[in-house]
C-alpha cells in the first residue's frame, strides 16, 4: 500500500474496525471477528494529483474507486497539501462525491442545456490556511457496491494568462485513500423463506442480504417474532438499501413490540443484492431475536412480434448473474413466464420491446429497436425498453432519449403518453400514480400529447447500471376510456461523449484517469455551461470580428520595419520580418475562438511558425545591432535559428525559448559595442542623435511590449493586449535597426538598370589602377 506510513495505516485500520459505521491497489488491512462474523478491512490508494483552478470540467481531478460487495463501512482519507513558497496563500479545495458516475458539478454557476437533468453533487470544502497540510475523513455506512467517484478542484480561475517561467505557481496537491470494512459471511435471505436471525447488541447491527430476481414488481419484507433476551419490549430499526450519493433512497422502518413489522418496495432493483441492516434500539447488553421474510411479486412480461424476446436479449448483453438466491428467484419467475397466456394482454405486467446496443466509439453507443423506430403504447401495461449502460465505461458521457408521438396513431385527443427513464429497475405503475420513481431511484418523467408531440431527456454522466424506458397511455377520465386506444411513439436513444458535440462554441475533449475515460466541453468566445450553451458572457459576432481584425491587422505594423530593413540593405532581416508577419497574421486568424476563423493550414503548424518567427526576429535584430562582420553575423543567424527551432520543439511555450536567445544576443552586442568603443576610443554608438531618437525609443518600446506580454494579458483582454504587443514589437524593430553602411549607396533604381548608352564604371579596372 502507498500514501500512508505503517503507523498511520494501523491507526486507520483500528478506527475502521472499532467503528463499523461513513485506484487502486487493495490489500487486507486487518480483520476482526464480532459475534461469529468476520470483518475484513481493505485499503485502496491512488496517487496524489496536482489541483488546478476551475474553468471547465477538465480542471477537476478525478479519482475512481470500486467498492467491493458486502461493504458495511466506507472511510475516505482526504489529504490536501500546498507548497511553502511566498506565492502560496490560503486556499479552499472543493471535493465532490458521487456513486455510479463522475459528479456533475457547476462551480461557475452557469446554465445547463435545456432538457438536461441536474442533481447537485454531494460536496465538502477543505481549507488550507496556516497549516500546509489538511487531513479529512468522510465515513459512509452501508455504501452501495460498485463505482464511486471523487472530484477535487480549486476555486474559479482568475483568467490571467501566465507566461511559463515568469511566475511560479503554488502547487496544491490532493490525494484520496479509501478504507472498506467488508463482512465476509453476510447471511442470505431466501425469497419466501422465513429466516431466524439475532442482533447481538446495539453496537453490532445485523447485516443480511437478499437477491432481487429479474421482473420483480414488488418486494414485501416482514419482521416477525421480535424477542429480546431480557423479555422486554422489542425495539429495532430496519434499514433497506444502501447509501448512494448525492441522493440516497434508503427505506427505514422502526419496529416496536411483538407486532409484525412490514415494508413494501415497488420496483426493487433487478438482479442485484439488496442489503438489509437491523439494529437494536434497546438496552446495551440485550440481544434481539427476529424472524425475517422477503417475498417477491413477479411481473409477467408480454411477448413481442420479434423472435428476440426480452429475456434472451438481456442475457446476451449482460451475461448470467452469480448467486444461488438469484438463480432461485430467476427460476421462479421463469416458471411464471412459462405459464403465461400470450393471447391475454391484460394478464401481462409489461410489454417488452427488444433493443440492440451498438457500440460506435469510446463513450458512444446507439440503441436500435428491432421492431422499428416506433413502438406501440397502450393503457393496459407499460411498454418497456432496456438501455444497457452497465459496462463500466458508459458513465462518462451523456445519455440522450428523444421521443416523438405520431399524432395520427392516437384516437383520443385528450390522451397523454407518459414516460419514465429510470435506472436499476423500471417503473410499472405509470397509469395509476404517474409517479416516476422506483424503490431506490428517482426517475426522470416525460410526457407527450397531441398538442406537444416531442419530448427529450439528457442525462449527464448516467450512473453505471441497466436503464429502462417505460411508456404508457393515460386518459384523464379513467383507463376505461383508453382500453381500445393505442399510440405510436418513435424512440431515439443514444450515448454521446458530449451533447450536440459542445455546439459551435465548444470543443469536446476526451479525458482519462488511469483506464477510465470521460468527456467534457471546453468553451470559447465567452460561452459557458456544461455543453457551451450559456451565452451570458458570450461575445457577439461583431466583437469576434473585431478581435480577429485587431490580432491579424496589427501585424501589418511590421511593414515599416520591413521597409526600413530593405532601404538599409538588411535583406535577410527583412525576409525574417516578412515571414513573421505572414505566419503571425494567419495563426491568429486560425486561433480565434468564435466564428471569424480562417485556417490556411494545420493549426499546429501555424502556431509553430508564429513562435519561431517571433523569436528569430528578435535574434536577428539584436545581432544586426551588434555590427559584427558579415560572415560571422550570417553564421550566427543560421546557427541560432536552428537552435531556436530545436528549443521550440522541446517546449514551445517556455519563457527561455525567447529569453535565452535574447540574452545571448545581447551579450554578443555588448561585447561588440565595447570592442568598437575601445578601438575608436569613444562611446559607441558615438552619435547622441542615434541614442536619443532611435535607441532609447526602441528600447523603451521593447520593454513596454515585454511587460504587456508577460503581466497584463488575460483571457478577456487578450485580443487587444496582444495586438498592442504586435504593434510595439514591430515599431521597436524599426527604431533599433542600425543605419546603412557608409560605403553602401542608397537604392537608386535607375543605376541598377542596364547601362545602355551610359558610361558604366569598371570596378575591375579601378581595382588594378596605379595612382
Amino acid at each position: 500500500t502507498k500514501g500512508s506510513s505503517p503507523a498511520t495505516l494501523k491507526l486507520l485500520c483500528a478506527s475502521v474496525v472499532l467503528q463499523p459505521a461513513p485506484s487502486s491497489h487493495p490489500s487486507d488491512c486487518c480483520a476482526l471477528s464480532l459475534s461469529d462474523s468476520l470483518y475484513v478491512s481493505e485499503y485502496f490508494s491512488q496517487s496524489a494529483q496536482k489541483l488546478s483552478f476551475y474553468s471547465w470540467y477538465g480542471n477537476a481531478k478525478l479519482f475512481h474507486f470500486h467498492v467491493p460487495e458486502d461493504t458495511v463501512l466506507l472511510r475516505w482519507l482526504l489529504q490536501a497539501s500546498r507548497g511553502k513558497g511566498p506565492e502560496c496563500t490560503d486556499m479552499e479545495i472543493t471535493v465532490h462525491f458521487r456513486y455510479g458516475a463522475p459528479p456533475v458539478i457547476n462551480p461557475l454557476g452557469t446554465h445547463f442545456p435545456a432538457n438536461a437533468t441536474v442533481r447537485p453533487s454531494y460536496n465538502i470544502s477543505i481549507t488550507l490556511s496556516s497549516a500546509v497540510q489538511n487531513t479529512t475523513f468522510v465515513n459512509v455506512t452501508t455504501p452501495a457496491a460498485g463505482d464511486w467517484f471523487i472530484a477535487a478542484h480549486l476555486p474559479e480561475a482568475a483568467g490571467r494568462i501566465e507566461v511559463k517561467g515568469f511566475s511560479t505557481p503554488c502547487p496544491y496537491m490532493f490525494q484520496a485513500d479509501m478504507f472498506a470494512l467488508r463482512l465476509t459471511d453476510m447471511p442470505v435471505l431466501e425469497p419466501g423463506v422465513a429466516t431466524p436471525q439475532t442482533v447481538v447488541s446495539p453496537a453490532k447491527p445485523l447485516h443480511v442480504k437478499v437477491f432481487v430476481p429479474k421482473h420483480a414488481a414488488r418486494m414485501q419484507f416482514e419482521l416477525r417474532r421480535c424477542v429480546t433476551s431480557e423479555q422486554k419490549a422489542c425495539t429495532v430499526r430496519v434499514v433497506l438499501g444502501s447509501i448512494t450519493l448525492p441522493q440516497s433512497f434508503q427505506k427505514i422502518v422502526t419496529c416496536t413490540g411483538n407486532v409484525n413489522c412490514s415494508l413494501a418496495l415497488d420496483s426493487p432493483p433487478w438482479e442485484k443484492w439488496l442489503q438489509i441492516m437491523v439494529e437494536s434500539l434497546g438496552a446495551a447488553n440485550a440481544s434481539v431475536s427476529v424472524e425475517m421474510l422477503a417475498a417477491f411479486t413477479a411481473c409477467r412480461p408480454g411477448s413481442t412480434s420479434s423472435f428476440f424476446n426480452f429475456s434472451s436479449l438481456n442475457q446476451s448483453q449482460t451475461g448470467p448473474r452469480p448467486g444461488s438466491a438469484g438463480a432461485a428467484g430467476s427460476s421462479t419467475l421463469s416458471t411464471g413466464e412459462a405459464s403465461r397466456n400470450a393471447s391475454d394482454q391484460r394478464s401481462f405486467c409489461l410489454q417488452n420491446q427488444p433493443v440492440v446496443r451498438e457500440d460506435l466509439d469510446v463513450v458512444s453507443v446507439r440503441y436500435r429497436l428491432l421492431n422499428g423506430p416506433s413502438v406501440p403504447v397502450n393503457s393496459l401495461s407499460p411498454t418497456l425498453l432496456l438501455l444497457n449502460l452497465n459496462t463500466g465505461m458508459d458513465s462518462g458521457g451523456s445519455l440522450v432519449v428523444s421521443l416523438l408521438l405520431n399524432k395520427t396513431s392516437v384516437s383520443l385527443a385528450n390522451a397523454t403518453v407518459v414516460a419514465c427513464v429510470s435506472a436499476a429497475s423500471p417503473v410499472l405503475s405509470l397509469n395509476a400514480t404517474q409517479n416516476c420513481s422506483t424503490a431506490f431511484f428517482q426517475g426522470y418523467p416525460l410526457s407527450m400529447s397531441v398538442s406537444s408531440v416531442e419530448a427529450m431527456l439528457i442525462v449527464l454522466y448516467p450512473q453505471t447500471d441497466d436503464w429502462f424506458l417505460s411508456l404508457q397511455l393515460v386518459c384523464p377520465k379513467g383507463q376505461g376510456e383508453c382500453n381500445a386506444a393505442e399510440a405510436k411513439v418513435t424512440v431515439f436513444a443514444y450515448l454521446t461523449p458530449c451533447f450536440n458535440d459542445c455546439g459551435p462554441y465548444g470543443q469536446c475533449s476526451l479525458l482519462r484517469r488511469h483506464g477510465y475515460l470521460y468527456a467534457g466541453c471546453s468553451c470559447k468566445a465567452g460561452w459557458g455551461g456544461w455543453s457551451c450553451t450559456d451565452d451570458t458572457k458570450a461575445q457577439s459576432v461583431s466583437a469576434q470580428n473585431l478581435a480577429t481584425l485587431l490580432l491579424t491587422l496589427s501585424n501589418l505594423m511590421f511593414l515599416p520595419a520591413i521597409a526600413v530593413a530593405v532601404y538599409r540593405y538588411y535583406l535577410v532581416e527583412a525576409s525574417v520580418y516578412t515571414y513573421t508577419m505572414f505566419f503571425s497574421t494567419f495563426y491568429h486568424a486560425c486561433d480565434q475562438p468564435g466564428v471569424a476563423v480562417m485556417c490556411i493550414m494545420d493549426y499546429d503548424t501555424l502556431q509553430y511558425c508564429d513562435f519561431l518567427g517571433s523569436v528569430v526576429s528578435i535574434w536577428v535584430t539584436i545581432l544586426c545591432m551588434s555590427r559584427v562582420k558579415k560572415i560571422l553575423k550570417y553564421v550566427l543567424f543560421v546557427l541560432g535559428t536552428l537552435l531556436i527551432a530545436m528549443s521550440l520543439q522541446l517546449d514551445r511555450r517556455g519563457v527561455w525559448n525567447m529569453m535565452g536567445p535574447c540574452l545571448f544576443a545581447l551579450v554578443i552586442m555588448i561585447a561588440a559595442w565595447v570592442y568598437h568603443g575601445v578601438k575608436r576610443r569613444h562611446c559607441y554608438p558615438s552619435s547622441w542623435k542615434r541614442w536619443v531618437f532611435y535607441l532609447l525609443p526602441g528600447i523603451t518600446l521593447a520593454f513596454i511590449a515585454i511587460s504587456v506580454y508577460a503581466f497584463m494579458e488575460t483571457n478577456e483582454n487578450y485580443y487587444y493586449t496582444h495586438s498592442i504587443w504586435h504593434v510595439l514589437v514591430a515599431c521597436s524593430v524599426a527604431f533599433l535597426l542600425p543605419p546603412r553602411d557608409k560605403h553602401k549607396k542608397p537604392w537608386a533604381w535607375s543605376q541598377k538598370l542596364t547601362c545602355r548608352y551610359q558610361i558604366c564604371q569598371n570596378d575591375r579596372e579601378e581595382l588594378y589602377a596605379v595612382t
